[in-house]
């Protein structure tokens, strides 16, 4: 399948050598190349109503950005998790002093080393472009989730605009259309909550869904 890199440049098929690769060449300015993001980042993380003493993972939190607002969101009693695959991100998010605001763990969202049911929820920014399995990898972070439990698929640029700035046109397949992530969230135990595709953000937010109940649908 074909994989993109969190600005949604394609890659000719998913590797992740190649995309660990080129994430890990650009960690150390990384943040620099965005550096008006953190707002939104804020912004979304106040969508998802977060209470003291939550459990939350970043799932492919790249430097941390989005570390703090959970934090501040979860207090001192709740637990903050960033997992990402590239070593060199992690270290960029420790340059950063990000990991005081949450445990860094160097994981592939394919495979989490968290309990099953144990959060309430997962902050995602740009994960979506690069799950090499979108509905078997959307289904492992519902595992680690309760029911009831939230997802937000964050970018902080929508999609038009984000295909604007680098002279592309937007395709039909793209998962981040509604059309397509609806369906794909929903056959991965999740139900889109929440839609939002506007030039100065992506946001799409979805809850877990109880498993007895989605096995109830399904026989329906």
């Amino acid at each position: 399948m074909s994989e993109k890199d969190g600005r949604g440049r394609q890659f000719k098929e998913y590797d992740p050598a190649r995309v660990q690769e080129f994430f890990a060449a650009r960690a150390a300015d990384w943040d620099s190349r965005f550096p008006d993001d953190g707002p939104a980042y804020e912004a979304a993380v106040a969508e998802l109503g977060l209470r003291p003493g939550a459990a939350v993972l970043d799932a492919g939190c790249g430097t941390g950005r989005a570390l703090p607002a959970l934090r501040a969101a979860v207090g001192a009693d709740g637990v903050v998790v960033g997992a990402d695959l590239t070593a060199e991100m992690l270290d960029a998010a420790v340059e950063a002093g990000r990991d005081r605001a949450g445990q860094l763990v160097r994981a592939d969202v394919s495979a989490l080393p968290v309990r099953t049911g144990s959060l309430d929820a997962v902050f995602a920014a740009g994960l979506i472009a690069h799950l090499p399995q979108p509905a078997e990898n959307l289904r492992e972070l519902a595992r680690v989730v309760r029911p009831g439990g939230q997802l937000a698929l964050f970018h902080p640029i929508g999609r038009a605009a984000l295909a604007a700035r680098q002279g592309r046109q937007l395709t039909s397949d793209d998962l981040r259309d509604e059309a397509n992530l609806r369906p794909l969230l929903a056959s991965s135990g999740w139900h889109m909550m929440s839609y939002v595709d506007e030039d100065t953000r992506f946001l799409a937010r979805a809850v877990r869904q109880d498993p007895a109940d989605h096995t109830r649908n399904a026989l329906a």
